[in-house]
């Protein structure tokens, strides 16, 4: 029997376990440039057993709701950071880890002007953009060693808007 997911809004509490909300909100945490831009301090843990921070270019087909969920991956040796370079929402799928094996896919959609970043080891559903460029800074670890694990569900999920 499939599952149904509704998508929420990704909020940082909710997000909390699996990673971490960047966003230009509130009050900026000093005013830089002769105060013409607010800088939102550190807003994301990068973790890295080894290797060294990099910073790639993705650019990911759109999709759009209902989507099959098939597969979730995570990342062992490091953090990841989905950083959009539009303002459009897009996806984000996480999942708890039980025993080494995911259970409970969650689904948030991003408010425009959000980022997030998946805690090391945090199972996650792929670069999904629900609109076109679909272009990413994605800030992740470089090095060597095998740094992604996949899992394929049994029987898919669907995910569909609340």
């Amino acid at each position: 029997m499939t599952t149904r997911i509704k998508t929420r809004m990704l909020t940082a509490d909710a997000f909390a376990p699996y990673g971490d909300v960047m966003a230009a909100s509130g009050t900026p945490d000093k005013m830089i440039n002769q105060g013409k831009c607010g800088r939102f301090h550190d807003q994301a843990s990068l973790d890295f057993t080894d290797g060294q921070a990099g910073i790639s270019i993705f650019k990911g087909e759109k999709e759009t709701l209902p989507l099959r969920l098939e597969m979730v991956e995570r990342h062992p040796m490091g953090s990841q950071a989905f950083v959009p370079m539009s303002a459009d929402p897009f996806l984000v799928v996480v999942a708890r880890d039980d025993n080494g094996t995911p259970s409970d896919p969650v689904a948030f959609i991003t408010a425009p002007g959000q980022a997030i970043n998946f805690h090391r080891g945090t199972w996650h559903g792929v670069l999904t953009p629900l609109s076109e460029p679909g272009l990413f800074a994605v800030v992740d670890r470089i090095g060597d060693g095998a740094n992604l694990q996949e899992h394929w569900f049994e029987t898919p999920y669907i995910i569909e808007e609340e």
